[in-house]
């Protein structure tokens, strides 16, 4: 018998009204550091030019596409049937989290109902989307961070070239997070800070300040003292002089 750990696996629902299909390499190389994609559906009228560019990668990424059809003018089939299947596959007990990929608020009681049986859910929606959806989600990626990482990351960067959020913001969030801490010396793990982080803020992401590790924004507020024993993990800790 096999003793190897599995992954956790992860039900994937994209919502092709409302998500671009120039994410998509993006977004299954971030779905990868969380678990195993084993489930990938996707739902919107293909039939439409705002879909069609979704149905020329499908393959590419082995996502199912469920075609709906628009039979009733301003009631969204796709979203219905996204619905439907989230809480058949979350009443199978099959999975260890779900991935809904929109900009929807209309997922937000999806996303909280899923969350009440004790599965982790994934956000994945672009900037506009209302902080109810993002608050429910465990985790929410703005798509934005998406997009052409595969080109960058090959070019050595990986990271959006702009920071999308003031470094104060982050500076203040992370202090935040480290008061509500517990530390003997003043010392605090990244690690836990970065868990804490996302305990406050669903949508924290160090990309949005234009750095890909939480490590390197901390450097980056010229705000902490740093500690990396070697061979140890990286600590840090309020500098003296910090407002």
């Amino acid at each position: 018998m096999m003793s190897e750990t599995r992954s956790p696996r992860l039900a994937v629902l994209i919502d092709a009204d409302n998500a671009s299909s120039k994410i998509a390499d993006g977004l299954f190389e971030e779905i990868a550091k969380i678990g195993e994609a084993s489930v990938r559906r996707i739902y919107g009228d293909f039939s439409h030019p705002r879909s069609k560019s979704w149905a020329e990668i499908l393959s590419k990424h082995a996502i199912m596409p469920h075609q709906q059809f628009a039979y009733t003018t301003g009631k969204n089939a796709s979203d219905i049937a996204l619905v439907i299947d989230a809480m058949d596959l979350l009443h199978s007990g099959r999975f260890d989290g779900f991935c809904l990929v929109s900009s929807d608020s209309d997922f937000t009681a999806l996303a909280a109902r899923i969350r009440e049986q004790g599965t982790d859910v994934y956000g994945f929606g672009e900037q506009k989307t209302p902080e109810s959806f993002r608050q429910a989600c465990r985790r929410f990626i703005y798509t934005e961070n998406l997009r052409g990482v595969t080109e960058e990351s090959q070019k050595g960067g990986g990271t959006p070239k702009k920071p999308r959020e003031q470094l104060s913001k982050a500076t203040q969030q992370i202090k935040k997070a480290i008061a509500e801490l517990d530390s003997d010396d003043g010392w605090f793990a990244l690690g836990h800070v970065g868990n804490q982080l996302l305990n406050l803020n669903s949508d924290f992401d160090p990309r949005n300040y234009g750095v890909p590790k939480l490590s390197d924004l901390v450097r980056k507020t010229n705000a902490f003292d740093i500690e990396q024993p070697k061979g140890g993990s990286m600590r840090i800790r309020l500098k003296s002089n910090g407002k």
